[in-house]
């Protein structure tokens, strides 16, 4: 906002430039970050935080300066000669709504411009002049904060002024011209018949000042803040009186601010001013704190004496009991962001200067606590990142319908999702039952702007409904499209399928002593139900992978196939980590052997490789699938299998008889599965 150093200096007057009190606010807190023009004309582009509504005017700042300069704060106090009743009736209706309003009648008004003096001023701060009446309240709102309105008041019906909930089906015109449709939960200000203000935004065009007004009401009331942010919001309207109000208003000021608006509109318009309408609906209570010098001394390391701490918040207009070290501190009514000793803290911190507080760095007795799970974490993440994956962050709101559709092994599929209250859109509404869906629109944003090769890995919390209480599990997924690798000249460059996600979750499943994985085809519906995998161990769920289904591919969109892969981990965190270990490479030579097996279709290679290394043979190095072949002599429901097998002993050169041993063991074996030697 626009400050005006010069109007500054009608209330306190440091003896140092204007220069040097605009680097001493912005070291206090109110951040002068811009200057223009020279002389009376200077003007300063402050800063203000939203917390600090009581600054956000002239006088506000120059209480600030009298506190850094400890300096005496002239008070506006105006001089008005009231002359006779109001002749009006104030009535609140709602005092939850507004907590006090005051009114003044000024009768015999001459409307016309404002004098210069106000213009000019209002003009520094980038306010139109408008007429002496409304800008006595445009100057008041920025002289000392507290917004106030200006009926004319023979337009009000019935001599009185109602502050009330909405009926249902009213509206009004406001002074821009446009007609709002009211809600029953927005406070207006009537009169007997009608609204005629929105209270806290706008006033109505229907009491609007004009150059034939004779008579005038001002209003200066306190209004609810979260009423006034409701009502603004839900019409689209922001107003310099619903900015302050929505921050919170100072209940105390109302009194000064009306007999101000009343003065200036008297020295400029003439009229005579009547007693006083001041109707309190509920008072307002401010928090007394206690506050100690040594919690001061504990929190900024610094010693600052009690009497200096007394003149800081006596300064800012805080009540201070006591002579120290212990104070009792009565917050005042303009300080709504103060309700704690940490606040009265930090007002004394700032204003006696960050700069005389040494930097130092806080004492440290403890140390750094790693996490149990912190190795297992960032063993995953470092194979993913040599896998070639790199490591994305999605949103942990989803919609619905995905929760449903991704439900995770956690649960019984499908989760109940936990449905969000307050939702930013309908996209938006629950919170994620898998990071699937996170990765998935990662991959088709990067499919539909010509990048073909993706892989992609999260690691995150994921959340479903366990009866009434909300259940959370730590889970990683990781996606696989495009080429299984590097574009060469030499060779053509494979698609990445099935197998290659396999050998990835391998990859990520040896980094764990889990010995006894096994490898199943009950997988979710998302997946493709022929090229997808279960990886089990001691009946718990490791992983879950494969391609996604076509059908949900196509849905969204997927212009290639998608392999998706889901880690339960906190399965696998329980499991200890493997250890590197050496192993000499044996000198003794391996030795092959090939079966050509006949199987049913029904018996998979894992089924096989289960089998042979429950024989417990030590010197069995190796079980591979060289070779599958279906169809041709074959009968109908069964195909061939070569399986490849290693021997090799690390302390000596492998017999013919034992190797034929071997053999005849691991075809009974194949046998007990329903299988036979081919031909």
């Amino acid at each position: 906002m626009k400050i005006s150093p010069n109007w500054i200096r009608d209330f306190v007057t440091p003896a140092v430039t204007d220069r040097e009190v605009a680097e001493a606010l912005t070291v206090s807190g109110i951040a002068i970050e811009g200057y223009f023009g020279e002389g009376d004309d200077q003007t300063w582009e402050a800063e203000i935080t939203t917390n600090r509504v009581d600054a956000m005017n002239h006088y506000g700042v120059a209480r600030e300066v009298s506190a850094i300069y400890d300096l005496d704060l002239r008070a506006g106090a105006p001089k008005l000669a009231a002359s006779g009743t109001a002749n009006f009736v104030i009535e609140i209706a709602d005092a939850e709504g507004c907590a006090r309003y005051t009114a003044r009648v000024v009768r015999g008004v001459k409307v016309a411009p404002a004098p210069k003096k106000i213009a000019h001023r209002l003009e520094l701060v980038e306010q139109r002049s408008i007429s002496n009446i409304a800008d006595a309240s445009n100057y008041t709102l920025n002289e000392i904060g507290q917004p106030t309105h200006a009926f004319d008041l023979d337009k009000l019906e019935g001599g009185k002024i109602v502050v009330r909930r909405a009926k249902p089906g009213e509206t009004i015109v406001t002074l821009d011209g446009v007609e709002r449709k009211l809600a029953p939960e927005d406070l207006v200000i009537a009169d007997a018949v009608k609204p005629v203000a929105i209270a806290g935004v706008m006033g109505g065009e229907a009491t609007m000042i004009t150059f034939a007004t004779k008579n005038v009401l001002i209003e200066s009331a306190w209004f609810d803040p979260a009423s006034v942010r409701r009502t603004a919001r839900r019409l689209g309207m922001h107003t310099d009186a619903s900015h302050r109000y929505e921050r919170g208003a100072d209940a105390g000021i109302t009194q000064l601010a009306c007999a101000r608006v009343a003065e200036l509109i008297v020295e400029s318009a003439g009229g005579v001013v009547s007693e006083e309408l001041d109707v309190v609906g509920r008072k307002l209570a401010r928090p007394r704190i206690a506050l100690a010098s040594s919690e001061v001394k504990r929190i900024l390391g610094v010693e600052i004496p009690s009497t200096e701490i007394a003149r800081i918040l006596s300064r800012l207009g805080f009540k201070v009991e006591g002579a120290g070290p212990e104070f009792m501190v009565t917050v005042p009514t303009w300080r709504l962001d103060v309700e704690r000793e940490i606040d009265l803290i930090e007002e004394v911190a700032r204003i006696y200067s960050y700069l005389k507080i040494p930097s130092t760095l806080p004492s440290f007795a403890g140390g750094v606590v790693e996490l149990p799970q912190a190795a297992h974490r960032a063993a995953m993440r470092s194979r993913l990142l040599a896998l070639g994956y790199n490591e994305s962050l999605s949103s942990t709101f989803i919609p619905q319908e995905e929760a449903l559709t991704f439900a995770g092994h956690y649960h019984p599929t499908p989760a109940e999702p936990v449905k969000i209250a307050n939702p930013l859109s309908e996209e938006a509404g629950t919170m994620r039952t898998t990071l699937v869906p996170g990765l998935l629109a990662q991959v088709a944003y990067n499919l539909n702007r010509g990048n073909t090769d993706v892989r992609l890995f999260e690691a995150g919390h994921v959340y479903a409904m366990q009866g009434e209480q909300v259940d959370e599990h730590d889970s990683l997924a990781f996606v696989y499209t495009g080429a299984a690798g590097g574009v060469s000249l030499h060779e053509k460059t494979a698609a990445a399928n099935f197998f290659h996600l396999k050998g990835d979750v391998e990859q990520l499943l040896a980094a764990f002593n889990a010995e006894g994985v096994t490898y199943d085809r009950q997988v979710p519906a998302w997946l493709h139900p022929g090229r997808s995998a279960r990886a089990v161990r001691d009946g718990k769920t490791l992983a879950v992978f494969g391609q996604l289904h076509p059908e949900v591919a196509a849905m969204r969109k997927m212009k290639q196939p998608v392999l998706v892969a889901e880690l339960f981990v906190e399965e696998l965190y329980r499991l200890p980590l493997r250890r590197p270990a050496y192993a000499a490479v044996s000198k003794y030579p391996a030795v092959e052997r090939d079966f050509s097996l006949v199987l049913a279709d029904a018996v998979e290679f894992d089924a096989i490789r289960q089998k042979l290394e429950a024989l417990q043979i030590a010197e069995l190095i190796e079980v591979l699938p060289a070779e599958v072949f279906r169809g041709g002599s074959l009968a109908a429901g069964t195909y061939s299998l070569l399986l490849r097998v290693r021997f090799q002993s690390a302390d000596r050169t492998l017999r013919d008889d034992e190797i034929n041993l071997w053999s005849q063991q691991i075809v009974k074996s194949v046998e007990e599965l329903g299988g036979a030697l081919r031909g």
